[in-house]
């Protein structure tokens, strides 16, 4: 079997591609191209609200650049997690800046999109089954916040791309993905051995991540057979031995284990050479068939309209006295709101003290400043502006003992300093679900354009 050159365009499309390393990356014609495109690192409020992360310019820009050297070369682009959230509204509207694009630039090829969006019904039967587990902390998941779940999707792996490749897809679009099925669809397929391909996989869905110094430039991977070879198209940027031994280890909790749908890789086997001074090689890790096929899914529930009141001080008296000051006005603001304006809540977070970390010991020496992020969250925009501002009133001029100065405890960065934050959402479904079988979860659609 010969060598497959796979190129990864970027580690998440859509916030700018350094042109000059994807020219070179085309330029060693690799046999398919591929980037990811979304994630949950951003938080609940991308799936929740259906929104992109990146600007739809800046979308569209990295898509019609990535899209017109695939079909220069007449090679397979594969694209996952469509427009950040990878639910039906990102993936319709990614669909429609690859139309857009093929129809401004004479374009042709057969498109496939892949919906991840899961029918409530198969999660409840799933939770009724006692066939779903929580990850990361998160509790049992419940019958109810299924229910209350505005979108749920499922994260797919290799299958479903490569149903769309057996189809004569030239350019694939899918819904919510594993990160390492956008890579490994097309060598699977043609049966390289799943162990390194997985593995390889796993590493350049990031692009340059893996290199000294780390970047987005375009990575070539060159897969022959028991292993691969690591370049990045940035002659600036080496992929060491120990760098991508390093990004082995990204986003895993276990350092010798990558669980995906299918199965599961295993690298502590993996031997990592340098071949020069800006490659290596990689070979050694292994695959095991899953027993049980399995999904990660993701769903998130509305908790409000959200109001952030920004602020800071560099009182020395203030910043001394926080601990009392929030919570006392707190008090004071909830004695004086509306009967009617109904539940709300209110997050602090004290940059410079813990909004970062909640550290387990106050800083040794007090900050020379502070600044203050006050989330509010309720059931309307105009309530928890009501408490933003009524909150921002009481401390600027709350009183306590030792106050110097009664013109104001605060300073606020812009005029006016309530700043609309549109809806908030929470993760409520971040956890596995055992599967019988996984091509009616996911079904694609052709298209010739």
């Amino acid at each position: 079997m010969g060598p497959l050159r796979v190129l990864s365009a970027s580690g998440q499309l859509g916030y700018g591609l350094p042109a000059a390393a994807l020219s070179q990356g085309f330029a060693r014609r690799p046999h398919l191209v591929g980037a990811d495109m979304g994630s949950v690192d951003p938080g609940p409020g991308y799936l929740g609200s259906g929104t992109m992360g990146p600007s739809p310019e800046g979308a569209k820009a990295d898509l019609a650049a990535v899209l017109r050297g695939a079909r220069a070369l007449d090679i397979p682009m594969l694209i996952g997690s469509a427009g950040t959230g990878g639910a039906r509204p990102h993936l319709e509207a990614t669909a429609g800046m690859l139309r857009a694009i093929a129809h401004e630039q004479g374009l042709h090829f057969r498109l496939a999109t892949i919906a991840a969006d899961l029918p409530r019904e198969t999660v409840l039967k799933a939770v009724r089954a006692g066939r779903v587990r929580p990850l990361g902390g998160m509790p049992e998941l419940s019958e109810t916040e299924v229910r209350q779940a505005n979108v749920i999707v499922g994260q797919m792996g290799t299958e479903a791309f490569q149903r769309a490749l057996a189809a004569g897809a030239d350019v694939i679009l899918a819904g919510r993905a594993c990160d390492t099925a956008i890579f490994a669809a097309l060598p699977g397929l043609i049966g390289y051995p799943m162990g390194p391909l997985m593995h390889m996989a796993k590493i350049v869905e990031c692009a340059s991540l893996c290199c000294v110094p780390g970047g987005r430039d375009a990575m070539l991977a060159t897969l022959d057979g028991d292993g691969f070879v690591l370049e990045s198209m940035n002659p600036a940027r080496a992929a060491t031995p120990l760098s991508v031994a390093a990004h082995s280890l990204y986003e895993q909790d276990n350092p010798f284990e990558v669980f995906e749908p299918e199965g599961c890789l295993r690298v502590d086997a993996a031997r990592y050479e340098a071949l020069d001074a800006r490659r290596a090689r990689v070979s050694g890790a292994t695959w095991t068939p899953a027993r049980q096929l399995t999904l990660k899914i993701e769903g998130t529930t509305r908790l409000g309209e959200r109001c952030l009141l920004l602020c800071a001080t560099a009182d020395p008296r203030v910043i001394a006295n926080l601990d009392s000051i929030l919570p006392a006005v707190e008090r004071n603001v909830q004695g004086m709101l509306p009967a009617d304006l109904g539940a709300y809540s209110l997050h602090v977070r004290r940059y410079g003290i813990d909004g970062v970390l909640d550290w387990p010991t106050p800083p040794k020496a007090p900050p020379r400043e502070v600044f203050l992020l006050l989330e509010f969250v309720a059931p309307s925009m105009a309530a928890a502006k009501t408490v933003a501002a009524m909150t921002k009133q009481y401390l600027l001029h709350h009183g306590f003992p030792g106050r110097l100065s009664t013109g104001g405890n605060l300073a606020f960065p812009l005029t006016p300093p309530e700043v609309e934050a549109g809806t908030a959402y929470r993760f409520n479904i971040y956890h596995v679900m055992d599967v019988a079988e996984l091509p009616p979860l996911f079904p694609v659609s052709l298209e010739d354009l």
